[in-house]
């Protein structure tokens, strides 16, 4: 399939929307300038159209299988993996001293987005590496950093994670698997894990698995679970892949999308596996990995998106049908609409993302308290609002096909298939509303409130240039914080979760209004100004029946017994 990285759409953001020039002008970032940042974009952009957006079909049409418990991986996805690695882009943001550039989390997450849009499937693998590499660089031990680090970051090994259970789901606390020590400093790790996404490979030479277990004496529930490194083949003296360890792929599963992506089911046997972290402490160890995950899967969400609409795009362009202006369908106005929205949303859905990254970024250049609470609470909006918004994305695109949207050989239902699954990993959209209401509210609201000032103040700026516009975002922020704080006043969990959903993309809505705005104000008279109209008057409005709804508290959801649901 053909994809066109939009790399005036990323350098736009990061320059006038999203405060990117706070990172460089940091010591720990200084190296990231506009010229290198623009080459990065551009380069990876190149990779992405040449090399990932070819096998995008491929990997669904010939998926990755399991033969006499060897894995074989898609056609050309050896020669994708290669170009990941050999680019550098697997270490973007990773420590300099192990072989990464040390560069902000910003460009990790452009970059991502784009591979996602060209090829999700095969993205899927470089994410997980990237994880693991950051987990390992704030918990393993030197010796482990010494010896893993540098394989991962050259992609000559690659890295998995390994939390669920078929017991135990979303409850990561209920998991069976067990450690044992073998008395020389490592551990024996037994158990099954599922939804192993890239558990094996045949273009690395080795697979390195961060894998959740029980210590003999952990106590039940999260707080008893350590972390472990298990690798598919157990270093040698060198630091090279030697004898097999005591683990396997069981089967693959049989999927709705992600074909090209093996997804394993793993079996551990008493497996070597070494300590990363505290004892106990595997679910700090492994948040870090999660977290980046998170923001990841929300970029996996609008790369998939982006293809979705440039796929569609093309076919609207190309498709003659009825009297219009072009010739083409998308001069009717309701394929017209469903274009707009699509373009609209995606853009709403990227900055959020890379304000999140960008935020990131200034934690870890300064820090600070206040921008750990704003990564924070801005990457359950990012992964929930990304993936949600892939999906309509890539449902529109079918929509805006027509019957040749159902036809598998147009290939526009891959990008729904493919996209649908992301909003169910690395924590359900339910379970990150229900993070946004609670946990990231311990603060009582302060840095919800925070960002509902800040919008405030930059639409208070925007009102001499975009007066119109400005007022709604204006109106919507005040709606927004009325249903904060009564979301904040509420002792009954249960009445912030039935809404959580909803505020979440209310949420998202507004911040996206408030980015399209910032957009306008720097693109006067040209495409993002009117981008922008269109969004905060079209789209923006739902953020009322949204609160509504977030702000109903509890009982009509409950307003049925089960056996009446039943009946």
């Amino acid at each position: 399939m053909t994809y066109r990285a939009p790399v005036p759409d990323y350098e736009f953001l990061l320059k006038n929307v999203v405060d990117f020039d706070q990172v460089p002008a940091t010591e720990r970032f200084a190296e990231a300038s506009e010229d290198l940042v623009s080459a990065i974009i551009s380069e990876a952009g190149k990779m992405c159209e040449e090399v990932l957006a070819p096998l995008q079909r491929g990997g669904d049409l010939e998926p990755a299988r399991l033969e006499n418990g060897v894995l074989r991986s898609s056609p050309g996805f050896s020669d994708g993996w290669k170009a990941i690695a050999e680019g550098g882009w697997l270490g973007i943001s990773a420590p300099t001293d192990q072989g990464g550039m040390g560069l902000p989390m910003s460009l990790t997450t452009v970059v991502n987005e784009m591979m996602s849009a060209a090829c999700l499937s095969l993205q899927l693998a470089p994410l997980m590496s990237q994880g693991q590499i950051e987990a390992l660089e704030h918990h393993a031990s030197d010796a482990l950093k010494q010896l893993y680090l540098p394989k991962l970051i050259s992609g000559e090994w690659s890295g998995t994670m390994n939390l669920t259970e078929p017991q135990a789901g979303s409850d990561v606390g209920a998991l069976s698997s067990k450690a044992e020590p073998n008395g020389d400093g490592t551990f024996a790790i037994t158990g099954q894990k599922i939804y192993i996404s890239w558990g094996d490979t045949d273009f690395t030479e080795n697979v390195c698995h961060l894998v959740l277990a029980r210590l003999p004496d952990g106590v039940p529930g999260t707080k008893g679970i350590s972390l472990f490194l298990v690798p598919k083949y157990l270093p040698d003296a060198k630091g090279n892949p030697g004898q097999r360890n005591d683990l396997k792929v069981v089967s693959l599963e049989h999927k709705m999308g992600l074909h090209g992506s093996p997804t394993c089911v793993m079996q551990y046997d008493g497996a070597t596996g070494w300590l990363v972290g505290a004892k106990h402490g595997g679910m700090a160890a492994m948040f870090t990995m999660m977290n980046n995950a998170r923001l990841g899967v929300g970029g996996q969400g609008v790369g998939a998106g982006e293809g979705a609409y440039q796929h569609a795009l093309a076919y609207a362009l190309d498709r003659k049908q009825g009297k219009t202006p072009s010739g083409s369908i998308a001069d009717h106005a309701d394929v017209r609409r469903m274009l707009m929205e699509m373009k609209a949303d995606l853009f709403a859905a990227r900055a959020i993302l890379l304000a999140n990254a960008v935020a990131i970024d200034m934690e870890t250049a300064t820090g600070e308290a206040d921008w750990a609470a704003r990564a924070a609470f801005l990457t359950p909006i990012a992964k929930a609002f990304g993936t949600d918004t892939g999906i309509r994305v890539a449902e529109t695109g079918i929509q805006v096909h027509g019957g040749m949207g159902f036809i598998e050989e147009t290939g526009a239902a891959q990008y729904y298939r493919d996209a649908r699954v992301t909003t169910i990993y690395e924590g359900t959209n339910g379970i990150q509303s229900m993070d946004l209401v609670a946990r990231k509210m311990m603060d009582g609201g302060d840095m919800a409130h925070a960002l509902i000032d800040e919008i405030e103040e930059q639409a208070e700026r925007a009102r001499t240039t975009h007066p119109n516009m400005a007022e709604s975002v204006w109106q919507s922020c005040e709606s927004l914080r009325e249903a904060t704080e009564w979301l904040t006043e509420q002792d009954d969990l249960q009445n912030r979760f039935a809404g959580s959903v909803p505020y979440l993309r209310a949420f998202a809505r507004v911040l996206g209004a408030h980015f399209h705005l910032k957009s306008a104000m720097a693109d006067l008279g040209g495409p993002r100004e009117k981008l922008a109209r269109f969004y905060i008057n079209r789209m923006l409005p739902e953020h009322a029946s949204l609160l509504a709804a977030a702000t109903d508290g509890a009982a009509n959801t409950f307003g049925l017994t089960l056996d009446e649901l039943a009946g």
